[in-house]
């Protein structure tokens, strides 16, 4: 059994004993210390939290929990029941909430779950805010209301059709241009919520027709849910046998998206934000943002149409940090996570569709041809596994003097920039490795560069 406490969230696997998984007594002690740090910071004031959660199995049973412990704080709930994690955020403007709670472990498998905390602007907690909250959470120094003073809860189950409204309402999204151009489009829901969602959103569209593949919302995954190449070959063989003309994949709480050509091939996880912000840019001039183990693509693409771009230390809430410094006007992780301000701050496939669609419709091409234009760059991941008398923070500082004259880039670990590439390596924050990611032209050099740095770690061990 695992439990992770991590300042964006509580994740773990359900069951055992306490302190040892995400269990009922574990999870009211995390909902406690969220609604304290929320009346903590919103005094004299009738509290308000939404909840939502995607299709797992526990889903149940943790929103019955966490409903209850919020109520028993004085706090109103407003569940907006299986939602994806960009719905729940735009739940909480709209309802003027102090805060949201996502119930979803995102692409781990279905015996996890999660408490994702969101606060007031329905954006993820800073650090320094997931800190307090794990210090609550530590004191257990709780106190709970008064049975007149009782949280009530109201059910809504609208949230989705707002948020399909407000994806096809943007500016950038055309949905005559979309309908013309009669796609035939699958879709992976891994049955999750996203098999509710995304036939929704492009019926919504104006798409002509859709294949569904695994879109019953009943948590049992039909595959590893993470959507990575070595996951999605049911829905790459749909594509290529009934002749769609792509297909969409995302993960079960449906902040990530992925891509697949009309052969089958991967458009790449990497690409979907460079493919989006390669259509934003070219209609509206501004900087973009991805975090330090995305592709450098998205800077090509960037200075191509004379923005700047920057890089954040990884983490969504550290790339919504960092755009809305530089005012970016689109930005994201290459986990495919599409970030686009016009809508709201935090990771949205939905979004990401819609402005792919429009973009593909607008561009004439087939999907593989719109791939084939943006700049070829791999992605290496490795890692180097740790032990207890393994100094981290001195093995990164002597890298930083050993490559001295590259770019160092130390907001994250430490990532060195080459000619040919880069290598960014930082220490988990769930398991005892250093992450090792690198990125160059071809497999072989992007491995080339990985090994030329895992060699020199090797040597400092």
């Amino acid at each position: 059994m695992t439990l992770i406490k991590s300042i964006s969230g509580i994740r773990g696997t359900i069951g055992g004993n306490i302190g040892d998984g995400l269990n009922p007594l574990d999870t009211v002690k995390f909902v406690t210390a969220f609604g304290m740090w929320i009346k903590n910071n919103r005094a004299n004031k009738k509290l308000k939290v939404v909840l939502g959660r995607d299709a797992r199995i526990s889903g149940p049973m943790v929103n019955n929990i966490v409903t209850g412990t919020l109520m028993g704080l004085g706090i109103d709930v407003v569940n907006i029941g299986m939602a994806t994690t960009p719905t729940v955020e735009i739940a909480v403007t709209e309802e003027k909430a102090d805060g949201g709670i996502i119930l979803t472990a995102s692409h781990n498998p279905k015996q996890w779950n999660a408490l994702k905390l969101l606060n007031a602007n329905g954006e993820f907690l800073t650090a320094g805010d997931g800190e307090i909250v794990l210090k609550i959470a530590e004191s257990e120094d709780f106190e709970y209301a008064e049975v007149d003073d009782l949280g009530k809860v109201e059910n809504k189950d609208n949230y989705l059709d707002i948020h399909i409204k407000k994806v096809i309402d943007l500016d950038l999204v055309d949905i005559d241009v979309i309908k013309k151009a009669k796609f035939k489009v699958a879709i992976d829901a891994v049955n999750s919520v996203g098999g509710i969602a995304i036939p929704k959103l492009l019926k919504a569209l104006g798409v002509d027709e859709v294949i569904e593949l695994f879109c019953e919302p009943n948590g049992e995954f039909s595959h590893n849910p993470e959507p990575i190449p070595e996951n999605l070959s049911d829905i790459s063989k749909t594509v290529a046998d009934k002749k769609a003309d792509l297909g969409f994949v995302v993960d079960p709480d449906v902040d990530r998206l992925a891509i697949i050509n009309e052969d089958g091939s991967m458009f790449g996880e990497e690409y979907t934000l460079v493919a989006v912000a390669d259509y934003i840019l070219k209609n509206k001039k501004g900087n973009t943002v991805s975090n330090l183990s995305s592709t450098r693509a998205l800077r090509d693409v960037t200075q191509q149409y004379g923005g700047e771009y920057s890089s954040s230390a990884v983490g969504e809430v550290n790339v919504v940090d960092k755009m809305k410094n530089v005012n970016a006007v689109i930005g994201g992780e290459g986990n495919g996570g599409v970030i686009y301000p016009e809508s709201h701050y935090g990771r949205d496939a939905l979004v990401g569709i819609a402005l792919f669609l429009t973009h593909l419709a607008k561009s004439k091409k087939k999907c593989s041809e719109l791939r084939a234009k943006y700049p070829n760059y791999v992605i290496s991941k490795n890692k180097i596994q740790l032990t207890p008398q393994i100094d981290v923070d001195k093995i990164l500082k002597n890298l930083k003097i050993k490559f001295a004259n590259y770019t160092i880039i130390d907001v994250d670990g430490v990532k060195i920039e080459f000619d040919n590439g880069w290598v960014h390596l930082r220490k988990s924050n769930t398991e005892p490795i250093i992450r090792v990611y690198s990125e160059s032209v071809s497999v072989e050099a992007a491995n080339g560069l990985a090994n030329k740095i895992i060699d020199k770690v090797n040597e400092m061990i």
